[in-house]
């Protein structure tokens, strides 16, 4: 697992119950029950560590963010677009 992955994965899983924070790629958001007030702490806790803008209306949870790893691959792409101009 590559450090965004791991960074992000921990990110989320300090959002959560102790008991859920054994997080897996596959694990849907939905299903880790993530209210909207972790949902935006979550995303701040990301831009902070990756330096970056995410794209987020709490009101609006998109498809784009429906398992983990479908937000380690967003944290990916903007990471690597950070370098281009």
């Amino acid at each position: 697992m590559t450090d965004i992955a791991a960074d992000t994965i921990a990110i989320i899983a300090k959002r959560l119950p102790v008991e859920k924070r054994n997080l897996h790629l596959t694990d849907r958001l939905d299903d880790l029950a993530i209210d909207s007030f972790n949902a935006v702490e979550m995303v701040f806790d990301l831009e902070e560590k990756f330096d970056i803008q995410i794209p987020y209306n709490a009101n609006e949870i998109g498809p784009d963010f429906a398992t983990v790893a479908d937000v380690v691959d967003a944290i990916r792409t903007l990471v690597g677009g950070k370098s281009n101009p």
